[in-house]
């Protein structure tokens, strides 16, 4: 079966950069997987994608080594399933608050007797191989997202259940929580200390912290922090931001451009 290679990543000690995808173009993922990210998240829950989409776009970031990963909408078996058969080597799971909720998602993940995952990897055994069933509940991951006040109390309950990689930190969503602030990359003191939190767990039960950041300043600052997996920005963020930014210079020129 062909290797994780965020796996790879981590055992050599350093931090894997993952990108995000919103846009629903077979040709976005193709460019973003050939700009040099470890790994890229076709994202479900808030991105345009349906399944059918989500398959394509990994096929497009299968033109290069960097590895698909995807975010399901919600804690749902039968999605979880489908998009693995599909050749995504990790799912992120969003509002994972409690243990019994992190045990449905990571059963979901595994194939018995680790998990009750359903055999019939269709297009995963082209992407990872032919012995992919024998070797899958080893290399695909299981990444829970913490990103409110409930999942915080119940922390080290959820980073304790076998099977489980990584926390992953819904940055906006838990700043919501925590404060009712809008945004994702924080300096106050609450989301700080959720975050030094979430990195503790993380590190007394040998996982991988991972988090969304909207600046590559706030990811280095992030990985300092302890976290091993970030995210900076969306496709579709980097879109808007950059195609904003043509048309102010265009329209709007310098005076000594002019």
């Amino acid at each position: 079966m062909r290797s994780n290679r965020l796996k790879t990543i981590w055992k050599e000690g350093d931090a894997a950069l993952n990108g995000w995808l919103h846009i629903p173009s077979m040709w976005s993922a193709e460019l973003m997987a050939h700009a040099g990210w470890d790994s890229l998240t076709v994202d479900l829950q808030h991105g345009m994608h349906s399944v059918e989409t989500a398959i394509q776009l990994m096929q497009a970031i299968s033109t290069t080594d960097t590895v698909p990963l995807a975010r399901v909408a919600w804690n749902e078996p039968g999605t979880i399933m489908r998009l693995l058969d599909a050749g995504a080597y990790g799912i992120i799971c969003p509002m994972i608050n409690n243990r019994p909720e992190c045990e449905a998602f990571v059963g979901a993940c595994r194939y018995p007797p680790q998990g009750y995952r359903s055999l019939g990897p269709t297009r995963a055994r082209v992407y990872a191989g032919a012995d992919y069933a024998q070797h899958a509940n080893d290399e695909v991951l299981t990444m829970a997202m913490v990103e409110t006040r409930e999942a915080l109390a119940n922390i080290d309950a959820i980073a304790s259940v076998p099977g489980l990689d990584m926390i992953f930190v819904g940055t906006g969503d838990l700043r919501l929580s925590l404060t009712g602030g809008i945004g994702f990359d924080s300096d106050d003191a609450q989301v700080d200390s959720a975050l030094d939190a979430v990195v503790a767990a993380c590190e007394r039960n040998g996982l991988i912290a991972g988090l969304f950041t909207a600046s590559p300043a706030y990811a280095h600052r992030m990985i300092a922090r302890g976290f091993r997996f970030v995210t900076v920005k969306t496709d579709s963020m980097m879109l808007d931001e950059y195609a904003r930014q043509i048309v102010e210079q265009t329209k709007n020129p310098p005076a000594e451009d002019v």
